[in-house]
């Protein structure tokens, strides 16, 4: 199954942001809120709909978002994604591109995503800021349905700013002796990260059970946390996030 997503915000009238192109197919669907009950702030907000089992083994899923000037966007997703395996064993993907304009704001709150035994899933993000644009970014990974190890995945993540990178990182998850290590991810089943880049950045790491923030070298910040399911691992990574200066990343995300 191959199929493609695109959406496209822009700034309207009285200072709200509209939702200007839509279009999806199976098995990403998006469905945006009605105007009248748009969050209060004008925030477009667009769900996530798996409308469709995927991805499965040899699927193609490909996400484009634009927000332009000063649009503001809450994208998240309303469950969670399970990777399966194909018959053949054949690889699938799913990959991301966020496109934030100058003075633009996205949170990209999708649910977890669980690696069931045998899957082989690829999955990427791409993000390109303006200069004073803000971002949250989520990702939350279970490594395996209850009781099953994990297939293989392998996330990459590339955040640039006005040409410069923020954040370049790889994951790969499925091989044991790495899920084990005590240096990797110390036996956890959940992975849960969070992009943040805005106004504001800490002047300083802060960790503490399980989780950790840290600034990245060239601005915005990323939160880390792990635990035994994805309720514990969410917790942690919301007590991280609660330690960034910007009051906007440890407020709850706008419904």
């Amino acid at each position: 199954m191959r199929a493609e997503a695109v959406l496209g915000v822009e700034l309207g009238a009285r200072g709200r942001s509209v939702v200007r192109e839509l279009a999806s197919q199976a098995p990403l669907t998006l469905v945006p809120r009605r105007a009248a009950t748009t969050a209060a702030d004008g925030t477009a907000v667009v769900h996530l709909v798996g409308s469709a089992t995927s991805p499965v083994g040899g699927d193609v899923v490909d996400l484009r978002v634009r927000v332009g000037p000063g649009a503001r966007l809450l994208l998240r997703g309303t469950a969670a994604t399970v990777a399966l395996p194909g018959h053949d064993g054949a690889v699938s993907s799913a990959a991301v591109h966020l496109d934030v304009a100058a003075g633009a704001s996205v949170d990209y709150l999708p649910e977890p995503t669980v690696v069931s035994s045998r899957a082989d899933h690829r999955a990427a993000m791409s993000v390109r800021l303006a200069p004073d644009a803000r971002l949250r970014c989520r990702e939350v990974l279970v490594l395996g349905r209850s009781g099953e190890r994990p297939g293989r995945l392998v996330t990459a993540t590339d955040v640039v700013r006005d040409g410069v990178p923020l954040l370049r990182q790889r994951l790969d998850i499925g091989d044991p002796l790495l899920d084990a290590s005590a240096g990797y991810l110390a036996g956890a089943r959940v992975l849960a990260t969070e992009v943040l880049v805005g106004a504001d950045d800490p002047a300083a790491p802060a960790s503490g059970d399980w989780w950790s923030l840290a600034p990245l070298a060239a601005g915005g910040a990323l939160a880390t946390a792990v635990g035994p399911d994805a309720v514990i691992a969410g917790r942690r990574l919301a007590e991280a996030v609660a330690h960034h200066p910007d009051v906007g990343f440890a407020a709850p995300a706008r419904w």
